[in-house]
């Protein structure tokens, strides 16, 4: 098995390639052992000294670092990430998790509820590709008063170039197809 790793835009985050499926769609994103208990490979990375955070994309597991040096941490985390796929073992041990990015800590006023679907399909369809080939994700967690307010995970979420990604991309597609949106702000 090879596994490709790809630099982000995030110094922090690397990209890693098992050349397979590891989450289908989607992202779920783990910052403590504890909290990935039904996601062995995710529990197993954040065992590793100096990694700070897991995230599951389509196809691909970014690992988040603390201080520490890439150099250190990139033979283990890349033989966790092989024996993990070798072995044939579930990317989840539940088969219905419950999404980091769950939709019941969404919030906008019902009479919202067209614009808010109009946001969700352009995240959806022109934003998240763009961001999970960066190694990241972004979920839409509210509307209120013109402003929609965003989740930003993985490689995205400590990127030092995140605002301007949030500021100068997402904020002016949004605008141009609902000029009622004033501003876009990250959560």
């Amino acid at each position: 098995m090879f596994i490709q790793t790809e630099t982000t835009p995030n110094p922090s985050t690397l990209k890693f390639l098992p050349g397979q499926s590891v989450l289908g769609q989607g992202a779920l994103e783990f910052h403590e052992p504890s909290a990935a208990e039904k996601a062995p490979l995710a529990q197993a990375l954040l065992g590793i000294k100096g990694v700070k955070a897991v995230m599951y994309g389509s196809d691909f597991v970014s690992v988040t670092k603390d201080e520490t040096d890439w150099a250190h941490l990139k033979p283990a985390i890349l033989g966790t990430i092989m024996e993990h796929f070798t072995s044939g073992a579930p990317l989840l041990t539940d088969p219905n998790p419950s999404p980091s990015e769950g939709q019941e800590n969404e919030f906008f006023d019902p009479a919202d509820e067209q614009i808010v679907a109009t946001i969700k399909e352009l995240i959806e369809t022109r934003v998240r590709p763009a961001v999970a080939n960066d190694g990241g994700d972004i979920v839409f967690k509210g509307y209120k008063d013109g402003i929609v307010y965003l989740a930003m995970k993985g490689a995205c979420s400590g990127c030092p170039s995140s605002t301007a990604t949030l500021r100068n991309g997402i904020e002016n597609l949004l605008r141009h197809f609902l000029p009622e949106i004033k501003s876009v702000e990250k959560i």
